[in-house]
C-alpha cells in the first residue's frame, strides 16, 4: 500500500494545469443567460412576496391591521414581522411581509397594511461628531512612548482631518431567497456567500432541525460580506411558504431596501496629527477618530495602518449610534477606512516636509511586520516604474500650467487570506469518470474553475474530465466565501481529495506494473512508473482494475490550524493612482491606475488580475462617487436607488495596469487570497493623487466636484 501521500504543490516548473490562465468554466453560461440564480427560479406554484419597512427612521409599532391586506385578491399569506410594541431603529426595518400569486398583487396587499407609528427622536449624520451628544461613545484612549515630546522634537509636524463615509453593498442580485415548506422539510435556494452554513444558521429562527433543511445555490449575483447569513428575509420567506399550505415562495429585498437595511460598510473620520525627521522617518502619531456602523455604533479602525509600530503614539475612537441600517462586513472590513485615513495622513506628512512620498514610504515601511517590509519596498518601486513616477510627479500643487492638473497618490494594503476550513471528497469510478464534491459556493470570483485546475494536476487529467459538484449542504462542508479565505480552503481540500483518490488507485494498479504504489505518478491521463512512460497503463485500463461494482472515494480536509504548506496567510499590495482633476469644474478623471499585489501561489494569473481588475474598479466608485446620504430632517436615506446612487462606469475607471508579485519566494508561501487585498487601497492612492495635482488635500472622499471645489476655494481664502 502506498504510504501517506506528499501533497506538496509541484514546483512551479513541472505544473501542466495550475498557473495557466484558464478562463473560467462557467463563462459561456453566465454570458449567455443560461446560468440560473435564485432570483431566477420559477418552481411551480410559486408565490411573490413583498416587504414593508418602516418609513420612519426611529418609531415604535402601536398599532397593526393586516385584515385588509388578508383579503386582497390573490394574497396567500401575511406574516409581522415586528409585532405592536417594537421600537424600529432605522427606516426600512421590517415590519411585515406578504405573499401573492403574482408580484403586483403582493405590493397591492402590502399597502393595506395599516400600521399605526409613535415617531421618535432620530440622529443620522455622524460626519460633524459635536452634535452626536449622548450618542457618542468614547473607546477611551491609547498611549505608547512619549509623543508629547515627540512632537517638540521633531523636524516636520503634519495635521488634518480625514474622512471616509458609509457606503453600501450594491450586489447586482439583491438579498432573498426562494424557500419551501412541505411538511416537515424546507428546501431554501438562497444567494449566499456560506451554502455549508445556511441550515444551521436558519434552523433555529425557524423552529426546524437542521437535517430538516435542505439548501442549494447553483451562482450567486454578488456577495462582498453581506451575504453570510441567511438573512430575516429567509426565515420571513420560510414562514411564508409555511402559512401559505408549502407552497414555493420567492422573497427579494427590492432595490430601496437592499440600500437600506441588509448591511453597509462603517464611515471612519480622523483628526491625525504626524511629526517626524526631515528625512520622512515618522516618530510621532496622534489620532482622534469616530465612525458609525449603525445603531450599534462602530469600532476603530486599525491604526496606524500597517505602520504600528510607530514608537510614539496617542489614539482615541469614539463609536457613534446613528438611526440607520446596520453594517455587514465590506470586502476586508476596516482596512479601506485604516488605509486612507493613514496613507492620507502620512502623504500630508510627505508633503510638509517637502519630500517625495515614495521616499517617506519606503522609509516607514521599517515600521511594519518584519517579514513584509522587503516586499512593500520591492512593490513600492515596482509600482512607481510602473506609473512613470519619476516622470510625471511633482511637489504639491507644482504641476503644469492650465486648468486641467494631472497628480499621482501612492497607497498600500495588507490583508490575511489564508484558507479556511474545507472537505472535499473525490471518487474514480469504475469507467473513469471522476467527480470532485465539495459544498461550496462560486461568488463569480472563479472558484469551479480553481477547483477543476487543482485536480486536474493532480490526476494527469483534463480539465473535461473532472465532474465538479458544489453548491449544495448535502456535500462535504466547506467555509463561508469571506476574508479571501476560498481559495486557500478548497485548492488545499481538493489537492488531498485527488491525492488520496490517486493513491488507491495506485494500490490497485501497481501489481500489474510489477512496483510498489509509490513508485507511480499520473501524467497526462495515464498510469506509469515515475519517469518511465514506457511502462504504463491508460487511465481508462487503470480504473477498470477496480473492483467489479466498487469505486474509490477519499476525502480531503484543509484545516486551518495545519495547512501543511498547502496554504498560508499575509498577502501585501502597494498601488498607485495617476489622475487628471478640472480645477474649473472639479471633476476628476483617472489616466492610469497601476497595482503591485503578492498573493503566493498563483492557481489562476488570469482569474487574479480579474480579482484585482474588479477590486480596482469597486474602490475607484468608493472614492469618486459612492456615499450613503441621509437627510438629517426625516432621518432618511436620500438615495436609496441606483440613480442618486452612483456607481463609475467603464469611462471611469482609466487604464488598470496589473503587476502580480509571483516571484519564487511568494510562489513558495502556498495559496494565499486575493479578494480582499487588491481592494483596500484605492480611495486613499485617489486621495493622495488629487492632492498632489491640485496642492491641497480634499479631506473626505467621495471626491465629488463640489468638495474638490470647495478644497480649492478654502485654500485661496487661505492664501
Amino acid at each position: 500500500m502506498a504510504s501517506t501521500p506528499n501533497y506538496s504543490w509541484p514546483p512551479m516548473e513541472q505544473r501542466k494545469v495550475i498557473g495557466k490562465s484558464i478562463r473560467r468554466l462557467d463563462g459561456p453560461q453566465k454570458a449567455s443567460g443560461r446560468a440560473k440564480y435564485a432570483s431566477d427560479l420559477k418552481p411551480q406554484g410559486l408565490l411573490f412576496a413583498a416587504y414593508m419597512g418602516s418609513p420612519y427612521a426611529h418609531a415604535r409599532i402601536t398599532k397593526i391591521d393586516t385584515s385588509e391586506a388578508e383579503k386582497m385578491p390573490g394574497v396567500k399569506a401575511v406574516h409581522i414581522i415586528n409585532p405592536e410594541g417594537t421600537e424600529l431603529q432605522w427606516q426600512g426595518m421590517e415590519v411585515a411581509a406578504v405573499a401573492a400569486t403574482t408580484e403586483e398583487m403582493a405590493q397591492d396587499a402590502i399597502r393595506k397594511i395599516k400600521v399605526d407609528y409613535e415617531v421618535l427622536p432620530h440622529f443620522v449624520k455622524e460626519a460633524d461628531l459635536s452634535k452626536a451628544g449622548a450618542r457618542a461613545r468614547a473607546g477611551g484612549e491609547t498611549t505608547a512612548g512619549d509623543p508629547d515630546q515627540a512632537f517638540k522634537d521633531a523636524d516636520a509636524v503634519s495635521e488634518g482631518q480625514y474622512g471616509i463615509p458609509v457606503i453600501t453593498h450594491c450586489c447586482l442580485e439583491p438579498h432573498g431567497a426562494v424557500v419551501q415548506w412541505q411538511g416537515d422539510q424546507v428546501h431554501v435556494f438562497p444567494t449566499t456567500q456560506y451554502i455549508s452554513g445556511t441550515a444551521q444558521q436558519l434552523a433555529p429562527n425557524i423552529k426546524v432541525p437542521v437535517t430538516n433543511i435542505h439548501s442549494h445555490m447553483d451562482y450567486v449575483g454578488g456577495g462582498f460580506g453581506s451575504k453570510f447569513s441567511p438573512g430575516k428575509w429567509t426565515e420571513v420567506c420560510a414562514f411564508l411558504s409555511q402559512k401559505a399550505g408549502g407552497a414555493p415562495v420567492k422573497l427579494f429585498l427590492d432595490r430601496s431596501l437592499e440600500q437600506m437595511i441588509p448591511g453597509n460598510r462603517p464611515s471612519a473620520f480622523a483628526k491625525i496629527k504626524l511629526g517626524g525627521k526631515k528625512d520622512g522617518t515618522v516618530t510621532a502619531w496622534q489620532s482622534q477618530g469616530w465612525g458609525t456602523g449603525g445603531f450599534a455604533g462602530g469600532g476603530s479602525p486599525p491604526l496606524p495602518y500597517v505602520i504600528d509600530q510607530i514608537p510614539n503614539k496617542r489614539l482615541s475612537f469614539t463609536g457613534v449610534s446613528v438611526n440607520a441600517g446596520p453594517n455587514q462586513a465590506w470586502r476586508a472590513p476596516n482596512n479601506q477606512q485604516a488605509c486612507y485615513l493613514t496613507c492620507s495622513a502620512l502623504e500630508d506628512f510627505a508633503a510638509k516636509a517637502n519630500l517625495d512620498p515614495i521616499g517617506v514610504f519606503d522609509k516607514n515601511f521599517a515600521y511594519a511586520p518584519a517579514v513584509r517590509q522587503e516586499i512593500y519596498r520591492f512593490q513600492l518601486h515596482k509600482a512607481a516604474e510602473l506609473a512613470e513616477w519619476s516622470k510625471l510627479w511633482h511637489p504639491r500643487g507644482k504641476g503644469a500650467a492650465g486648468t486641467v492638473k494631472r497628480g499621482l497618490g501612492v497607497a498600500y494594503s495588507a490583508w490575511a487570506g489564508g484558507g479556511h476550513a474545507s472537505q472535499c471528497r473525490t471518487t474514480i469510478n469504475l469507467d473513469g469518470s471522476v467527480i470532485v464534491e465539495l459544498g461550496s459556493q462560486d461568488l463569480g470570483t472563479g472558484t469551479r474553475t480553481i477547483i477543476t485546475q487543482v485536480a486536474a494536476e493532480t490526476m494527469g487529467l483534463p480539465m473535461s474530465a473532472i465532474k465538479l459538484n458544489i453548491g449544495d449542504d448535502s456535500l462535504p462542508n466547506s467555509g463561508a466565501s469571506g476574508g479571501s479565505s476560498t481559495v486557500g480552503g478548497v485548492s488545499s481540500s481538493t489537492r488531498k481529495s485527488t491525492m488520496n483518490a490517486l493513491a488507491k488507485l495506485y494500490d490497485v494498479v501497481a501489481p500489474s506494473l510489477g512496483v510498489d504504489a509509490d513508485q507511480l505518478e499520473a501524467v497526462s491521463g495515464r498510469i506509469q512508473v515515475k519517469g518511465t512512460p514506457a511502462k504504463s497503463v491508460t487511465w481508462a485500463a487503470a480504473c477498470k482494475k477496480i473492483a467489479a461494482g466498487g469505486k474509490i472515494s477519499e476525502m480531503g480536509e484543509n484545516v486551518q490550524r495545519n495547512p501543511g504548506g498547502l496554504n498560508s496567510q499575509g498577502a501585501a499590495g502597494v498601488q498607485i493612482a495617476d489622475v487628471s482633476v478640472d480645477t474649473e469644474t472639479g471633476v476628476v478623471r483617472v489616466n492610469r491606475y497601476v497595482a503591485v499585489q503578492d498573493c503566493g501561489l498563483v492557481i489562476n494569473p488570469w482569474l487574479a488580475q480579474s480579482q484585482i481588475y474588479g477590486g480596482i474598479i469597486m474602490g475607484i466608485s468608493t472614492a469618486l462617487f459612492e456615499e450613503r446620504i441621509m437627510d438629517e430632517q426625516t432621518g432618511r436615506m436620500l438615495n436609496a436607488d441606483m440613480v442618486f446612487y452612483k456607481l463609475a462606469g467603464i469611462d471611469d475607471v482609466g487604464d488598470i495596469v496589473v503587476h502580480l508579485d509571483i516571484r519564487p519566494e511568494n510562489d513558495s508561501r502556498g495559496v494565499i487570497g486575493l479578494g480582499e487585498p487588491c481592494a483596500i487601497a484605492i480611495c486613499a492612492a485617489m486621495g493622495n493623487a488629487v492632492a498632489n495635482a491640485i496642492g491641497v488635500r480634499v479631506p473626505n472622499v467621495p471626491l465629488t466636484p463640489d468638495r474638490v471645489l470647495a478644497a480649492l476655494e478654502t485654500e485661496g481664502r487661505n492664501a
